[in-house]
């Protein structure tokens, strides 16, 4: 029932992403280098969705689907050491997104209990956020994200009212986690300039 090495993503895959963005002058004021940022993180995401999707087609166990979560994790979450301080203070904030969403899918293939309010899990982590409760805040962000792998929506206005902070890239990565339910299309690292 497993699925080959390096199916779902390859850290020769997330260096081609390094590179590309270490190589180009990041101006989250340009829409260019937005979409490059976003279509990053999609990327990840997207790998993610694919693991849950196999899983819920029986094509993955649940130990397997774990692993190969943790196969992508171990990948994307590694500390990264780049001259640009820019660039890696945005990669960092890709991985911040990337660690509710990896949560939100291990969550969702270990309980299957996911009738959740998103709404109302995104005001319990801000509410824990202001507190000061990262792990809490966390906890409910990956309470929502694995209701939007179960078909819920993430409100269009969620976040808005969040200052900047882990909250707010959490909530980052569930809007990806929403499109890769939706769309998962790979974006390659190469052809990124193309990608809506």
């Amino acid at each position: 029932m497993s699925a080959p090495e390096g199916e779902y993503y390859t850290e020769e895959r997330w260096q081609n992403w390094i590179d590309r963005l270490t190589a180009e002058e990041i101006d989250l004021e340009d829409e260019e280098s937005g979409r490059l940022l976003q279509n990053f993180q999609d990327d990840t995401v997207i790998a993610i969705a694919k693991i849950v999707s196999d899983y819920d087609d029986e094509m993955l166990d649940e130990e397997t689907a774990l692993s190969e979560l943790a196969d992508v994790r171990e990948i994307v979450l590694t500390d990264l050491e780049l001259d640009e301080e820019n660039t890696l203070m945005l990669v960092n904030a890709v991985q911040t997104a990337l660690v509710c969403v990896f949560y939100a899918a291990e969550e969702y293939v270990v309980d299957d209990e996911t009738e959740t309010d998103v709404e109302q899990c995104i005001h319990a982590a801000r509410d824990a956020e202001a507190q000061e409760e990262f792990e809490t805040a966390l906890g409910y962000c990956a309470q929502a994200g694995s209701a939007i792998i179960a078909g819920e929506e993430l409100p269009p206005d969620a976040g808005e009212e969040i200052e900047y902070g882990p909250v707010a890239d959490w909530i980052t990565g569930l809007r990806s986690l929403q499109g890769a339910m939706a769309d998962p299309e790979v974006v390659e690292p190469e052809d990124s300039e193309s990608a809506s």
